[in-house]
């Protein structure tokens, strides 16, 4: 009997665990990052993986993307976030499209916390991290958490 009882605790346990983990996927969350661009050692290896340079003035918002040609649901995140961010071309500051291989940049990948494929991140002009996305995003949530970052800010004149 006590068997059968960890065997439902352990099951119980395992679809919990599981629903969790599947309402979380594609869903666009906030980061809540409070430091700018985290670390230099971070700037380092964004700029090293070809993410913005120089200061914060000028530079669009990036959608950073990590994958690897063993992932499978990589082609889709480049699919969505191709298409949102030719989408936004016509914004005052349109954001710019980063894909980064995980086996090339295993460093920028600790750095950032990615523990599985595919990982979004949107990033602002200041390399600061404002949203994050595991799994393959919808284009509507996109292309909204992307919105603010393509307008510059309103003039307090």
């Amino acid at each position: 009997m006590t068997g059968i009882t960890l065997l439902l605790i352990a099951l119980f346990a395992a679809l919990a665990f599981g629903l969790v983990w599947q309402r979380r996927q594609g869903k666009v969350r906030t980061t809540g990052e409070t430091t700018a661009a985290g670390t230099d050692e971070r700037r380092l290896l964004l700029e090293a993986a070809g993410v913005g340079s120089g200061s914060g003035h000028g530079r669009p918002a990036t959608v950073l993307h990590f994958s690897a040609d063993w992932c499978g649901p990589c082609a889709a995140v480049r699919r969505v976030v191709g298409q949102v961010v030719a989408d936004l071309t016509g914004e005052p500051e349109p954001p710019v499209e980063v894909e980064v291989d995980i086996d090339e940049y295993p460093a920028l990948a600790k750095e950032l916390g990615v523990l599985s494929l595919p990982t979004t991140f949107i990033l602002d002009a200041d390399l600061q991290q404002c949203f994050r996305v595991s799994g393959v995003p919808s284009a509507a949530d996109l292309r909204a958490a992307l919105g603010p970052l393509t307008r510059p800010p309103a003039s307090n004149s």
